[in-house]
């Protein structure tokens, strides 16, 4: 990592993750993001993959401001009408059997209590994920976080697998055709496991779309294969749509295009649209047998009914203006023009994701070109000066991978304008 150069208005802070953009920004509207100087910065990244529905949503402020005056929060044993009616409400979003909700308040957390809940149900404690995930920083999402973060804090906890992360532009497994073998990659990755593993396999926990791992959408029938040697191990299937959930891919969860229900799924980012809200859904079965043994994640701000209010809130929203929709149709034209600039820039390696979570992977070539981070870092900041803020992967490798992640209330010409802004940095950077 780059030593610090953040501005020096933040010299009192800790850097906790790279450097602090140039701009202090002091509100946000809709797409758009506004610094102290009064500029407009279109927000590609939805702040942190986070606010669905845009910043400062109206009925998103009026449910903050009722919830605030009526009940925010409560004895953690105590609850109240909104956290009875969110469970109600978000469960009959998913397929059965997933009929039990537990409220929570980060994806980290509900990472956590996902994991504890999957080791207590079947006895055992390994857990498998993918040697790009990223799944939170607190100690068992940690451990099950490998595409950084892992060096200079001694042992994670024990007994955590990785599987080969299915990264169809840059995996090794093919075909004779040169096609992307999956299926080969996938059940070598669990003779690896097997081979590793003490026989107490509990859970395999992975994203349907790697985000933060270079955003690399799992290939259709994947989920599938992954949930049959699941299955053959006694292992409970696990999926974190922090990022993927309430619609950003076109479909209101990413696993529907698969047809695969997981035993557990853990939601946080786009729940709250922007505020710290998180649940875990699981079955009743998994549930009363945690019950039984004791499950215990009992947390300072476990069911609050403010957090409770707002999810209701995005749920209302996505419902009513179909954003699931809307998010499949602006992701049709985002990746039109994303595969028409792959075709006019040789740098442009590759595109993918779904709906409006996509991404390119810029891919310098020839003799002398410049290091896929090093261009990575110019074009976002080439980005950033036109007035657009792209999220870049800072992490060692993947500096050349954009992640496009607008809200799903953007309009048409704010989508196509960010796009017009990447292009002209591209071009400015690479000549």
């Amino acid at each position: 990592m780059s030593a610090v150069t953040s501005p020096g208005w933040a010299r009192r802070l800790v850097s906790y993750g790279g450097d602090f953009t140039p701009h202090l920004v002091e509100r946000a509207a809709g797409a758009y993001v506004y610094d102290t100087s009064g500029r407009a910065i279109l927000d590609f990244t939805s702040g942190q993959m986070s606010a669905v529905l845009g910043h400062a949503h109206p009925d998103v402020v009026r449910a903050v401001g009722t919830g605030i005056g009526e009940l925010a929060h409560l004895y953690s044993g105590m609850l109240s009408p909104p956290v009875v009616e969110l469970a109600d409400r978000l469960t009959a979003t998913v397929p059965d059997p997933l009929d039990r909700m537990l409220l929570l308040s980060t994806g980290a957390e509900s990472n956590e209590a996902a994991l504890k809940m999957a080791k207590l149900a079947t006895g055992g404690w390994e857990v498998v994920t993918f040697d790009r995930s990223w799944h939170g920083m607190t100690a068992g999402a940690a451990a099950a976080t490998f595409s950084a973060g892992r060096r200079g804090y001694g042992p994670p906890t024990p007994g955590t697998f990785v599987l080969p992360t299915p990264h169809a532009y840059r995996s090794p497994f093919r075909h004779d055709d040169g096609s992307h073998d999956w299926q080969t990659e996938l059940d070598f990755g669990f003779d690896l496991v097997d081979r590793q593993s003490t026989g107490n396999l509990a859970a395999c926990l992975v994203e349907p779309i790697l985000s933060s791992g270079g955003l690399i959408d799992l290939p259709p029938g994947y989920l599938a294969r992954l949930s049959e040697h699941c299955r053959s191990r006694g292992m409970l299937l696990v999926l974190d749509e922090a990022q993927t959930g309430i619609g950003r891919t076109g479909q209101m969860y990413a696993f529907e295009r698969d047809g695969v229900v997981p035993d557990l799924l853990t939601l946080s980012k786009t729940l709250g649209a922007g505020l710290p809200v998180a649940a875990v859904l699981t079955t009743a079965e998994i549930e009363q047998t945690c019950h039984e043994r004791g499950f215990l994640f009992y947390t300072t701000h476990v069911s609050d009914p403010l957090a409770a209010t707002v999810a209701l809130t995005v749920l209302d929203v996505v419902a009513r203006d179909d954003l699931v929709t809307r998010a499949a149709d602006l992701g049709t034209e985002l990746a039109d023009r994303l595969a028409d600039l792959q075709e006019r820039h040789d740098v442009v390696g590759d595109v993918r994701g779904r709906g409006l979570l996509q991404g390119l992977e810029l891919d310098p070539r020839g003799a002398g070109a410049m290091p896929a981070d090093e261009l990575g870092r110019a074009v976002t900041a080439a980005c950033l000066e036109r007035g657009l803020h792209v999220n870049i992967l800072q992490l060692p490798g993947m500096g050349g991978i954009f992640r496009l992640a607008p809200p799903l209330t953007i309009e048409s010409d704010e989508l196509h304008t960010g796009l017009d802004l990447l292009e002209a940095a591209l071009v400015d950077v690479t000549g």
